[in-house]
């Protein structure tokens, strides 16, 4: 059984969000893997800061992990039809990066969300965002996590079997995607 180096990023930086839940969830649902949440806490980006004093540490060190990782797990929250603020800052950031960390990278995109149709619309802009940067995103299945604050156990774990059998297939594609 492989052990795979996994990278989740979550749109939403609460403690207790659903998205960070559902990152932990689908690296549960691997396997055999190393899972480390990326912390996307950034400045906002400003060109005249970039050129000032060049790209911050901190995003640095996300891109590093990124070019690490065998694959990245990301999970959005859905705000006015789009993904968060906070996640675009950071792909707007790490896009400065030296190189192209995401480049042919397998990425799984997912996303939790209050409303009933659990983030759709962020999701398929999360998935335009990432055209430029070239990574081998996986087209299914779609995970939408509606009514996200009622789909976890007190252990964390999903509750529905629904989505526990399209989360399992999306991490059978990812790791058959890592061993393309």
């Amino acid at each position: 059984m492989a052990n795979y180096r996994l990278l989740g990023i979550s749109g939403s930086l609460r403690v207790g969000a659903t998205n960070r839940k559902l990152l932990q969830e689908a690296a549960r649902l691997v396997g055999a893997a190393e899972f480390v949440e990326a912390d996307i806490r950034f400045p906002l980006y400003d060109g005249d800061d970039e050129a000032a004093n060049g790209v911050p540490v901190e995003v640095q060190k996300v891109a590093d992990q990124i070019a690490a990782a065998d694959a990245v797990l990301i999970s959005t929250p859905e705000y006015n039809k789009g993904p968060s603020g906070v996640l675009k800052n950071a792909l707007d950031w790490i896009s400065r990066t030296d190189g192209n960390p995401w480049g042919g990278k397998p990425v799984a995109v997912m996303s939790a969300a209050a409303g009933r149709a659990g983030g759709e619309r962020a999701q398929m802009v999360l998935r335009g965002f990432m055209v430029p940067f070239r990574p081998r995103i996986l087209q299914g299945p779609e995970l939408h996590l509606a009514g996200s604050s009622q789909q976890f156990a007190e252990n964390g774990q999903l509750t529905s079997e629904f989505y526990v059998k399209d989360l399992t297939q999306l991490m059978e594609n990812l790791k058959a995607e890592i061993a393309r």
